[in-house]
Formats: C-alpha cells, structure tokens, sequence
C-alpha cells in the first residue's frame, strides 16, 4: 500500500479528500505530493474524481462514497434539488442516476468514474432557504432541499408552465397525498424567494389547489 493511501485511510471518513488537504496531510514539497499522488493513482488505491479532487480506491472503504456528500464536494455552493430531491424524499417513484443539484454559480456538469453530477444555476434571492443539512451516520454531510423546493426548481429549470397540481400529478407522478401535506408558510417562504414569472405563478396555483 503506497504512502499517500496509508495517510487518506486514516484522516478521511469519507474517503474523499482534495489537493489541499493532501499538502496538509503529506508536507514536504510539491514536486514530493504529486509524487505520492501519482504514485497511487497508478497503482488504483486512489481514484481522481476531477481535478484537485480525489478518493479511496473501493477497496479501502467499508461503504460506497455517497454521491450526495460527493456532490457537494465537487462544485458548489449547491444543494441536492430537482429530481434527485423529489426522489429521496419520496415524492417520486422512479430511481434517479445522476445526482441533480442546483448551484449559486454557472450550471456545470461533471462525468466522474462514480456517476455524472448535474449543477443548474437557479436564482434566488436567498440560497439556501427551505434547504436542510443531512448528517450521514458513516461520515460526511449534504444539504437537501425541502421537496416543495425541489418543485420549484423543476419548474424553472425545465421551463415548465405550470399552474396547478395537476401536471404534478401527470407528469412527475408525484401523490397527492404527500403534496397535500406541505404546510402553507412553506409557499410563503418559497414564493418571496424567486423572481422568476414561472416560478411564482407555479406556486401560486398549486398553493390554490392544496388550501382552498
């Protein structure tokens, strides 16, 4: 086992780690780090995620990554929405495979040897409202947001004109149930929060809807 796998197993829970926490960890010059890094990339214990961004080989870790915790550590601020959101929580029945997030910076896109990663520039006045932290019991954190938020970054994002329940129902095949129970100060939150046309006049008619 090369050097630099030794130190990760033993500083990251997560088994994910960047080029600046490798010089924290390693010391010694750069020509030396890169050394190490290369040498462990060549033998497979280590894996570049993209650039400066690295982890575990499979084979060291007692867990998969989580690609949730992974997003965030690829490009952010960001937080897990759209369809990835709606799925986690349960709203809707199909499985997701690349992991959706919506970023305060320009839309990007990554494609990792652990899955493609979508980011989708949505503005807001604040970011990170109706967004939550989820701690994981292996290590590492995400920010989720809230399904209602989740809907409205759909509908901006995929140009959805939307005004009602209805196309939730149809389109995303999302129960009713689970929508009937978001609570009306969430609308008031989620609403003051985005400028777009789409998005509020979404809101509006699906709050019409849910709490005639």
């Amino acid at each position: 086992m090369n050097l630099l796998t030794e130190i990760a197993l033993e500083k990251t829970t997560t088994g994910v780690f960047t080029r600046p926490e490798l010089s924290c960890w390693v010391g010694g010059s750069p020509d030396r780090q890169f050394s190490l890094l290369k040498r462990a990339l060549k033998a497979g214990e280590v894996v570049r995620i993209h650039r400066g961004l690295y982890c575990l080989a499979a084979k060291y870790l007692g867990l998969k990554v989580d690609p949730f915790v992974l997003a965030q550590r690829i490009y952010g601020p960001s937080y897990i929405s759209l369809e990835t959101a709606l799925s986690y929580h349960g709203w809707i029945p199909e499985a997701v495979y690349a992991i959706t997030s919506t970023s305060l910076d320009r839309s990007r896109e990554f494609d990792t040897p652990l899955g493609h990663f979508s980011f989708t520039r949505v503005p807001q006045k604040t970011f990170y409202v109706e967004v939550s932290r989820v701690e994981k019991d292996a290590g590492g954190s995400f920010l989720l947001a809230s399904p209602l938020k989740a809907l409205a970054d759909y509908v901006y994002v995929h140009k959805r004109d939307w005004i009602s329940a209805r196309p939730v129902v149809e389109s995303l095949r999302v129960d009713e149930s689970p929508l009937a129970s978001v609570a009306p100060d969430a609308f008031d939150r989620i609403l003051a929060n985005y400028s777009s046309l789409r998005v509020r006049r979404f809101l509006d008619g699906l709050r019409k809807d849910l709490h005639r």
